[in-house]
């Protein structure tokens, strides 16, 4: 016998809506807008006086809800006895009379919901509904049938109604996804037992309260905990595409497992992969349609973490005993054979994580045993991780697996991160808005907020200090490697899966060996047998008992910051480390000349600036004045740079290298004006021209080369160019707009400029700010969105053109005609033919190809 409390979601709403039309009446032609809601019992059919439908009717509506729910059901699978269907139909029947009869608006009903509505409907049709003497199962099948009849009511309100209230748009939006996710269901849910149904309910709350928090580990302020739908971001993730012209494929991390069933995603250490498997975990299991990602609609999510599945000496589980592996508290009460039928039935979504976190020997078994899973139980989904270097490539393809990798956090991630950290840690909105501005004018802390992990070091840090970061790079870095290194798998309650445990100074001795030796080789990465070579030779000097090859292992997968691009290769994850710590090293040997020497060299810049750092202040002094004598912009530049990271620098040297970078500016290119912004620093804005008098081009680069520092200074200076009647100049001003504290900017230098520029949002954030200024014409909408946002936060008679860089949602593109004036839109994704006839013929749209990894 089928459960009674999924036929309500079995009986398609092309079917429901029909019936449910009959209760109401219909629209008169030339139906005049009004400016209040309506009494729901003006618009019943069978009261009043347009009478249309008689209660006779009302109990053939109940009838055929009835009739059609059995129906879904089968002959085999009837929730209730035959003779209890009269009944059924009795009691529904006497609820949906109730509709002449209660005195609520349409307003108010939306508000309430189905199942609020429901119960509304079921009191007010009072204790009669006892006398039909239903049983339980038959009493559930009417209630369930009611609830879906109330939630195709209250949609056709929201559908119908000449008035809804502003503030319903979102109920409004809300509804038409549950009907669209009902139908869905239709094709996924499997006939369920009762016993599999309340299972699956009390698993779905455990995985929300398992993994509906954030643990971030390695913080200063201690391991802290925050809600999982305040710490998630949505980030993207990325495959290269070879061939001709070919460019990297982009999609939000989300919704990779929309794009294909089995991903294997790679991602650096910190990078936001635990954290994506807990949102898809929790998002399946909440049963919801709020990220419009049908794909998980009907889905049981199982979270197997390769750490603690495979412990030492234990085998790989058989998905009956998944709960069992990972401990979950209710794996006890699961049905026999209740994970099969689910990956029988292709309902599972099946994540992996951290094969990184498992001893290299095992990670071939874990291999088979994927492939061996994915292949007895097509259709699923799976999301498997792993740090970049822990398995080759295509280490999946032969199991239908396509990989992707995770991305850095792009400006306005970090961003978001910085205020949910702070909001999460009871921190002062100030504090965080204090490092939003250090990030974004620090290049060193720009190179180091790239992911989850080390923006919350960063937020601890500069919280601990009591709203101010180190004044030295040097403090900053190395709290970030005490965290990388010696915390965050011990605050994890790792086991050493691979390697050996490392004290934290030997691991630092060992890395920045490895770190000069590629700064003064010019190389970016070495062979794997140069590594073991380096570590080796260091052997007789430490305190160690373990070969170089065990070594070797445990700073690899442990450490956080070398990685195997290659079979054979390696190179350190994060380029900032690698020259922190091999200028360290540098001091340390007293290479002074081979780093002037190379001062001119891109990829010494660093190095250079980070030996001053390490250096005595004479030693830095010296460097200082020699990087000026070089006669070059870019060793002025570079001195100029150097200056902060001095510890201590005498008056004649500091006025020495001002009076160099003076001869530097204006810029001659965007090159050098980006050069000038990155390495001179907030010392370069007291250098540059005013804008009167400039020519275009002049004006232009002055104006780029300001952006670049993203201060509020900066933001000061420009605003004498937001006159400037150059094209060039006022899309310069535009697309700066990110790098500067939105709200300012927008009030003080876009609401001055041409609305006709293009300027790019991000958030809900960004396009409040433009609202603010009165709207306007030519949008860039970067990343996930929802219509709501847009249709309401944009200033509708203002838009002209729009492009979307992102997947587009499941509404579809019948939203777009609430612009009267947009005239084109690009959309970053193939949005098929159906969707493509709901845009208005007066609006181009421009479409790519068809999006696929």
């Amino acid at each position: 016998m089928v459960e009674a409390t999924t036929l309500g979601a079995r009986i398609a709403s092309g079917v429901v809506v029909p019936l449910i039309k009959k209760l109401f009446v219909a629209d008169q032609p030339g139906a005049a807008l009004v400016d209040k809601p309506v009494r729901i019992s003006a618009l019943i059919s069978f009261s009043g006086e347009k009478r249309s439908v008689t209660p006779k009717d009302v109990e053939k509506v109940a009838d055929e809800l009835v009739r059609r729910a059995l129906k879904a059901a089968g002959p085999h699978e009837q929730p209730i006895d035959p003779g209890e269907a009269l009944a059924v139909r009795n009691a529904l029947a006497h609820s949906l009379a109730a509709l002449g009869t209660i005195t609520i608006e349409d307003f108010e009903a939306v508000s309430m919901g189905p199942e609020g509505f429901a119960n509304l409907l079921r009191s007010n049709a009072g204790t009669v509904i006892i006398s039909f003497g239903l049983s339980a199962s038959g009493e559930l099948f009417y209630e369930r049938l009611l609830h879906t009849a109330c939630l195709h009511i209250l949609n056709f309100f929201t559908r119908r109604s000449t008035y809804i209230a502003r503030q319903l748009t979102v109920n409004t939006q809300q509804l038409a996804r549950v009907v669209q996710a009902i139908d869905i269901l239709l094709d996924r849910l499997p006939s369920q037992t009762a016993e599999d149904a309340a299972f699956e309910d009390r698993y779905a709350t455990h995985i929300a309260q398992r993994h509906g928090t954030l643990t971030i580990y390695g913080l200063d302020a201690g391991t802290s905990e925050w809600p999982l739908d305040t710490a998630y971001l949505s980030l993207e993730a990325t495959r290269e595409r070879t061939g001709p012209g070919g460019s990297g494929l982009h999609v939000p991390a989300e919704q990779v497992l929309a794009q294909h069933d089995q991903v294997l995603l790679r991602g650096v250490a910190g990078s936001g992969k635990t954290t994506l498997v807990q949102w898809l975990a929790v998002t399946a299991a909440s049963r919801t349609y709020e990220h419009g990602l049908t794909h998980l609609i009907g889905r049981v999510p199982f979270v197997l973490p390769m750490r603690r599945i495979l412990r030492p000496g234990a085998e790989l589980p058989i998905p009956g005993d998944f709960l069992k592996a990972v401990a979950c508290p209710v794996a006890g009460d699961q049905p026999a054979g209740w994970v099969d039928r689910v990956l029988r039935a292709r309902r599972g979504v099946l994540l992996v994580d951290g094969i990184d976190e498992i001893a290299g020997e095992r990670r071939e078994s874990a291999r088979r045993w994927l492939r061996e899973l994915a292949r007895t139980f097509p259709g699923n989904l799976w999301l498997v991780t792993s740090r970049p270097s822990a398995v080759p490539e295509r280490w999946l393809t032969a199991a239908g697996f396509n990989e992707v990798t995770l991305s850095p956090m792009a400006r306005h991630d970090v961003a978001t991160f910085v205020r949910r950290w702070h909001h999460a840690a009871g921190a002062d909105e100030s504090t965080g808005a204090s490092l939003l501005r250090a990030v974004r004018t620090t290049t060193e802390l720009n190179r180091l907020a790239t992911n989850p992990l080390m923006c919350g070091m960063l937020c601890a840090l500069h919280r601990d200090r009591n709203g101010f970061l180190p004044q030295d790079r040097k403090s900053l870095y190395e709290a970030a490697l005490s965290m990388l290194l010696e915390r965050r798998d011990r605050e994890r309650g790792l086991d050493d899966p691979g390697g050996v445990r490392i004290p934290y100074a030997t691991q630092i001795q060992l890395l920045q060996r490895l770190a000069w030796w590629l700064i003064r080789n010019s190389r970016s990465e070495m062979d794997r047998s140069d590594a073991l070579h380096i570590i080796t030779q260091a052997l007789p000097s430490l305190n160690l008992s373990s070969d170089a090859e065990e070594i070797y292992t445990s700073l690899l997968l442990r450490s956080g910051l070398l990685r195997e691009p290659a079979d054979g290769r390696v190179d350190f994850l994060h380029r900032t480390f690698q020259d922190y710590l091999g200028s360290r090293l540098a001091v340390q040997e007293l290479d002074f000349d081979l780093l002037l020497n190379n001062a001119d060299k891109d990829e010494w810049e660093d190095v250079v600036l980070l030996a001053i750092a390490h250096a005595r202040p004479k030693e830095a002094g010296q460097m200082l004045r020699h990087l000026v004598e070089q006669g070059t912009p870019r060793g002025k530049l570079l001195a100029a740079a150097g200056l902060p990271y001095a510890a201590e620098v005498a008056p004649a040297i500091r006025s020495f290298v001002e009076v160099g970078v003076q001869l530097l500016v204006p810029p001659g290119s965007s090159a050098e004006a980006e050069e000038l912004a990155r390495t001179g620093g907030e010392l370069v804005l007291s250098l540059l021209p005013a804008a009167e008098g400039l020519d275009d081009r002049v004006a232009r680069l002055v104006a780029h080369t300001a952006s670049g520092l993203g201060s509020e200074s900066a933001l000061h200076f420009l605003t004498q160019f937001r006159e400037h009647p150059s094209i060039d100049v006022q899309q310069t001003l535009a697309a700066s707009w990110p790098h500067f504290d939105r709200e300012l900017y927008a009030v003080e230098i876009l609401a001055h400029l041409p609305r006709q520029a293009r300027v790019t949002v991000r958030d809900t954030g960004d396009l409040r700010a433009l609202r603010s200024i009165g709207g306007w014409a030519d949008i860039q909408v970067v990343g996930a969105y929802r219509v709501e946002d847009l249709t309401e936060l944009i200033v509708r008679e203002r838009l002209t053109r729009l492009n979307l860089e992102a997947s587009h949602p499941v509404e579809g593109l019948a939203w777009l005609s609430a612009f009267p004036n947009l005239k084109r839109v690009h959309v970053a994704s193939d949005v098929g033919e159906t969707v493509a006839q709901q845009v208005p013929d007066r609006i181009e749209l421009i479409t790519p190809p068809p999006w696929r990894v």
